[in-house]
């Protein structure tokens, strides 16, 4: 699509009746490389990749890098063999998180119903706005204006009754565009699209819906709902027959909690030191405890994972009876995670520590040990957070990770 250009599907008489909500999605466009271009003007017009170092992964590439095949994820390696003129950006998550909240007040200006995605992208839910502002076409606009005239990047927004429209609708106007779907043009723009489109299907149920001879969402939406259940489950073949026919009744949540926590790193060279590779896992765990404990969470699943020089990943996780917040209990739990994998000095590329099934409150009852001393690793690491706020991230570490520093990495 040209930059700058919107498109729509709309019946005004259909679009604007009250019973309908009005979600946008509105996504940024190649949100870490629009926000490097807007910091130094000097790369606008040129391949852009955000990424670094020779066993990184790329976070984001611009569309004119994408020209070459670049996309997100992919080595920073095979990046560079693909473009070797392009720019690689060292990655800067503080700029990003600062930038995203500057949008995200954007938004909240606009309605309180506002569901962060990530940093880039969320879900608004604007029918009351409208009364106020105008339609959820002008609402766009101005959003656009605003996101570009106070931030200097471009998004692009997909309109419509429901979420997963809207979304797909974002998707189909990138970069620099707005769509809108109309609710009696759903079915027209959504049968044609590939199996692939539907929110849920990855490339496990891609796999499954080709070989059934599923190839649009059409195809999905035409065949039995007992059928679907009886070859994908009943709950993704329930879910993806309601999305194929547009019905989807989720609502924008903006008080959403998080669902995980987690910290991963790629090393600069494959490592098979079981010592180093714990230490690291027990930085990761820390990095993620800290946060964990930050946002006055717990955690009831302590998950791993682990990367081999191939590229090979696997994951385990154990899942507690009582939810945890302890960088020692976590780490205490990662170790044997790790141990009864039984690896036997196999070359590791990235190592993961993440932090799910997350409650806080009173959902989270503390687990007391008989004999356990009046104070111990709960007062400890208390103090050890409150140190870190006062005098930074790196003023108080484990002496096992003081003592021995790894080879220089770079986080995924």
């Amino acid at each position: 699509m040209k930059s700058g250009v919107a498109f729509e599907f709309v019946n005004p008489s259909v679009a604007e009746k009250p019973e309908h909500a009005t979600i946008l999605h509105v996504d940024m466009d190649a949100f870490y490389a629009s926000v490097a271009e807007r910091d130094d003007p000097s790369l606008r017009g040129k391949p852009v990749v955000v990424g670094a170092g020779a066993r990184g992964v790329v976070l984001s590439a611009n569309y004119q890098a994408r020209k070459f095949g670049i996309r997100a994820a992919m080595p920073v390696s095979k990046a560079r063999r693909m473009a070797p003129q392009a720019t690689f950006v060292v990655p800067d998550h503080h700029r990003y998180s600062e930038v995203s909240g500057h949008i995200m007040e954007i938004f909240h200006s606009v309605t309180p119903l506002v569901e962060p995605i990530s940093l880039d992208e969320a879900f608004l839910d604007v029918t009351g706005a409208k009364r106020l502002l105008g339609t959820g076409r002008e609402i766009g606009v101005m959003i656009r204006a605003r996101v570009e005239k106070e931030e200097g990047i471009t998004c692009s927004v997909g309109i419509a009754s429901t979420k997963f429209i809207a979304k797909l609708a974002s998707g189909h106007c990138k970069p620099n565009g707005m769509l809108e779907i109309a609710p009696d043009r759903v079915l027209e723009f959504l049968h044609p699209l590939p199996v692939s489109d539907v929110w849920g299907v990855g490339p496990k149920t891609n796999e499954e819906l080709l070989r059934l001879g599923l190839r649009t969402v059409a195809d999905i939406a035409h065949t039995p709902r007992a059928t679907l259940i009886r070859a994908l489950g009943e709950a993704t073949g329930v879910s993806l027959y309601e999305l194929a026919w547009g019905r989807d009744y989720r609502d924008v949540s903006p008080d959403e909690p998080d669902k995980s926590i987690s910290a991963a790193e790629t090393f600069a060279t494959d490592i098979d030191d079981p010592e180093i590779i714990l230490r690291e896992f027990l930085r990761l765990t820390e990095k993620a405890t800290s946060r964990l404990r930050a946002r006055e969470l717990h955690a009831k699943t302590i998950s791993i994972k682990v990367r081999f020089a191939d590229f090979r990943t696997i994951n385990r996780s154990k899942t507690l009876s009582l939810p945890l917040d302890g960088t020692q209990e976590c780490y205490d739990i990662v170790k044997k995670l790790y141990e009864a994998l039984k690896l036997d000095r196999a070359r590791l590329r990235l190592v993961g520590v993440s932090l799910e099934g997350l409650v806080g409150g009173e959902s989270a009852p503390e687990q007391m040990m008989l004999g356990e001393r009046d104070k111990g690793w709960r007062q400890a690491e208390a103090a050890v957070d409150a140190a870190k706020a006062k005098f930074g991230q790196t003023s108080v570490r484990p002496a096992r990770l003081v003592r021995t520093s790894l080879p220089e990495s770079e986080g995924e």
